[in-house]
């Protein structure tokens, strides 16, 4: 796991020396007066910090490197609110922030549809203030006891909640008493749908028997520009231009007009087929 780090970001941290318990409290009181350069000495001095927790949270559907990029963001986040006043080690102040962070980016990887992280925090205060309630009340709460115990607006807890989903696989077994049956074979299989098909071939055909008749010029440069002898690409106006041995700008011309030959035709065929 230690290989997935990138050794020279290892070698850049070790050059900035620990810290005693004084220096950090004198850098906090540096920090809430303003010192960017004390803001950065905590910082750097406590990078080791972060990538001994990312040890912890790393796992093979995530990357080392962006873990501790997350972690030095919750690490960044503590040194500006850190004051000597806290009596205790920035370490220990450090850590839930830096957890805090981690644990963001460990859920954006595992959920199926990542959401903000603001939506998530939210979701997840909505669901601890509705598992306090049901375990007080002794039964589920609404949404407008939530909003109250919140204090934010119901329709913000029925916002938030509507993000809220869940992932079922589709080979799980309905509650069907047809043992073995599965979601999946409740869904319409759309892979082989004969009638589009015929239809679909129906309207190609229909085309080319318009494009059929126009003119040489127009039909060659239909054929051309939309592919209809089936060749890998269609080809361009420049492509064209060499083939039939004229300007691109007068090949464009000829599809123009070839195009709105192609609509008044099938305008035509439409009114006949409308009077039948």
């Amino acid at each position: 796991m230690k290989s997935e780090v990138n050794k020279n970001y290892i070698s850049q941290i070790q050059k900035y020396p620990l810290l005693s318990a004084q220096e950090e409290l004198e850098l906090a009181d540096k920090i809430q007066g303003g010192d960017k350069n004390a803001l950065n000495s905590l910082i750097n001095s406590n990078l080791r910090l972060v990538v001994s927790i990312a040890y912890r949270f790393y796992s093979a559907n995530m990357s080392i490197m962006d873990l501790i990029q997350e972690g030095n963001m919750g690490l960044i986040t503590a040194a500006g609110k850190f004051k000597s006043c806290f009596n205790t080690r920035f370490s220990t102040y450090a850590y839930p922030w830096i957890v805090q962070y981690m644990n963001r980016y460990a859920s954006s990887r595992m959920a199926f549809i990542p959401l903000p992280h603001r939506k998530e925090d939210m979701i997840r205060k909505i669901k601890e203030a509705a598992a306090y309630l049901s375990g007080q009340n002794g039964t589920e709460p609404s949404s407008a006891e939530i909003a109250v115990f919140l204090s934010i607006p119901e329709e913000k807890i029925d916002r938030y909640m509507s993000y809220e989903y869940s992932v079922s696989s589709l080979d799980s077994e309905t509650n069907s008493e047809d043992s073995g049956t599965s979601i999946i074979d409740f869904l319409a299989d759309f892979t082989y749908n004969p009638e589009e098909n015929y239809l679909e071939k129906e309207k190609r055909a229909h085309i080319r028997s318009l494009v059929d008749i126009l003119p040489s010029a127009e039909k060659n440069v239909i054929y051309m520009r939309y592919n209809f002898n089936g060749e890998k690409n269609a080809k361009t106006l420049r492509e064209i231009s060499k083939v039939v041995g004229i300007s691109p700008e007068a090949v464009r011309q000829i599809e123009i007009r070839a195009l709105k030959h192609l609509r008044t035709d099938f305008s035509t065929q439409e009114k006949a087929v409308a009077r039948m």
